[in-house]
């Protein structure tokens, strides 16, 4: 089942030195359950395409569907139903409020919703990552992996059937940073989402069932023999 499509997407933006281009052409599907890996130089675009995927930036050209979504003709009240009820972003700073402690971080997507029982799902869900005694610490009281654990449970909250991880190990020393990927990698396999995920990491880009390149712009997918996602 296809849960992602883009089609001839272009992104430009305007800057003080005239426009620049930032996706050209870009096409590709994701199937359901996917992992894709997100790979290329800095600057080449990787993180401006989970943001046009997420509804964050609106495309110059093309058209995008996730999960019989399209994105093109939505405003911004609709954009923000959709990112509420099918994506789930993890950042590599965590993006947590620090005025909220772990179990209000989660429950707060679920809030938005309209979920009457917001606070006992938000407790699930940190449960499921491993934070079930940490629920009233605020984010100045966790360690980093520990936030990124409440951040992935906030992403996983609303039932997201798409996840886009930018960099998601970046502030994480490499003992931490594994961890966070093996639970990452489980809890994707137990809620059947599909995950984008872009990083520099050689090794957690091989987890990947696909590997996408992003140069200037393009993409291109390079074919690839085993996973172990």
């Amino acid at each position: 089942m296809t849960i992602l499509a883009l089609n001839d997407v272009d992104l430009t933006l305007p800057s003080r030195a005239g426009p620049v281009h930032i996706l050209k052409n870009v096409s590709f599907t994701a199937e359901a359950g996917e992992a894709i890996g997100i790979v290329g130089p800095s600057g080449s675009g990787k993180t401006s395409l989970l943001m046009v995927i997420a509804g964050l930036e609106s495309v110059t050209r093309g058209h995008i569907s996730v999960n019989g979504t399209t994105l093109h003709d939505k405003g911004e009240e609709a954009l923000s139903r959709f990112r509420r009820d099918a994506i789930g972003i993890i950042f590599q700073s965590f993006h947590l409020i620090p005025t909220l402690n772990a179990l209000e971080n989660v429950a707060i997507p679920l809030e938005f919703k309209g979920a009457r029982d917001a606070a006992s799902k938000a407790r699930a869900g940190l449960e499921r990552v491993g934070l079930g005694h940490r629920l009233t610490h605020y984010p100045g009281q966790l360690s980093g992996g520990e936030q990124q654990r409440v951040a992935i449970a906030r992403a996983l909250a609303s039932g997201a059937r798409v996840l886009l991880a930018d960099e998601p190990t970046g502030n994480l020393d490499q003992e931490t940073g594994k961890a966070i990927i093996d639970l990452l990698f489980d809890l994707k396999a137990r809620e059947g989402a599909t995950l984008l995920l872009v990083t520099h990491d050689p090794a957690l880009a091989r987890r990947c069932g696909r590997l996408l390149d992003v140069r200037d712009g393009e993409v291109s997918e390079h074919k690839k023999r085993g996973t172990t996602a």
